[in-house]
Parts: structure tokens; C-alpha cells; sequence
């Protein structure tokens, strides 16, 4: 079986950094992983997400969104960190999901922004959100400063810092070992449930 992989950027912008990161952790996973991957970005969904207020009725589009991380195996959720907070319409798409949907997928966690001390964001904040949903989050979580990116001519961004491509690495290890099927906790659900 093919690993389905999901990432979703929470960037409201185009081209961002945070996408850039989405895309070279779908990339690396794809190479390291196997499988096949899907992008999905708020900054196409804004129009339409925006004026979503009720699960039960929501645009093709966004249902469409929501249906690729449902039917993901992993999971690579990025936002950039406005005003120490991931994005609102991030927040919105996942308020706007059935609780159960994600339960016992596999998550990297990733953010940027404009200093260190926004890092804190992933642990306090978009952590807890996916854990909520019951989703198994890697133990490392990324974060590349806004200085971690050169912008070229187009206005598009690469990626520039070699510590933080080792410590991806390093992520996509600890991501493999969670997806190792023993690891999960589906087997430990059905022996209590």
C-alpha cells in the first residue's frame, strides 16, 4: 500500500516560505517515504473558507480539501506565525472538520517567521490543535526564520539554511518510525475499546 501524504499550508500569501517548507518536506517525504503527495493551500480556499461558517455545507472546493487530509496517512501542516499565532483561516479549516477525521494520522508540525521565539507557537498552539484531533505529531518540529529563505527574482523562495535541512532529516527519521504500523495506536484502541 501506498503511502498518502498530505501537506497544507497555512500561508495566506503567494509564493510564501511556509509553502516553500510544505513543498520540500512533501519532496524529501515522497524520496525517503515512498508514496504520493498532495498540496493543499489556504491562500487558494480563502474566498471560499472564508465565508464557511457551517460543516454541513460547505463548497466543493473545501470539501475537497478537507476529504485529501482525511483520506492522508501523513500529514504536513505548515502555517507562517502572525502575531504569535498560526494563521486564523488554518484555525478555520480545522474548526470546520469532524473531530474524528484525522484520528491516528501522523503529523510534521512546521512554521516561520520573523524570529526565534515565535518557535514556541508549534508547541503551544498548532501541537495541541492536532492533537486534539488525535493525530500521532512527530516528537521535532520545524521552524525556519524568514532569514532561512532567499527570494529570487520571480519572488519565489529556496530554501538556504543547511542546519535546517539536516534537522528535516531528522524529522522524516522520527516520521518513519511513527508510521511503523506496531507504533500506532490503533492496535492499543481496539484492545480497550
Amino acid at each position: 500500500m501506498s503511502l498518502n501524504i498530505v501537506g497544507i499550508s497555512g500561508s495566506l500569501d503567494t509564493p510564501s516560505r511556509a509553502t516553500t517548507l510544505v513543498r520540500i518536506l512533501l519532496a524529501q517525504s515522497v524520496a525517503i517515504l515512498g508514496g504520493r503527495s498532495t498540496f493543499i493551500s489556504i491562500a487558494d480556499l480563502a474566498p471560499e473558507l472564508g465565508q464557511s461558517i457551517d460543516p454541513a455545507h460547505l463548497t466543493p472546493k473545501v470539501q475537497a480539501a478537507q476529504q485529501s487530509l482525511g483520506e492522508a496517512d501523513l500529514l504536513v501542516v505548515a502555517s507562517p506565525i502572525y502575531t504569535a499565532s498560526y494563521s486564523g483561516l488554518l484555525k478555520h479549516f480545522f474548526d470546520l472538520l469532524d473531530p474524528l477525521a484525522l484520528q491516528g494520522k501522523v503529523a510534521i508540525l512546521a512554521a516561520t517567521g520573523g524570529s526565534e521565539q515565535l518557535a514556541l507557537t508549534l508547541e503551544h498552539q498548532l501541537r495541541p490543535l492536532l492533537s486534539f484531533f488525535g493525530v500521532h505529531t512527530v516528537p521535532t518540529a520545524l521552524f525556519a526564520h524568514d532569514q532561512s529563505f532567499l527570494k529570487d527574482i520571480n519572488g519565489d523562495y529556496t530554501l538556504t539554511d543547511s542546519l535546517l535541512r539536516e534537522r528535516i532529516g531528522r524529522v522524516l527519521a522520527e516520521t518513519a518510525h511513527l508510521l511503523e504500523p506496531s507504533r500506532l495506536a490503533p492496535p492499543l484502541y481496539a484492545r480497550f475499546g
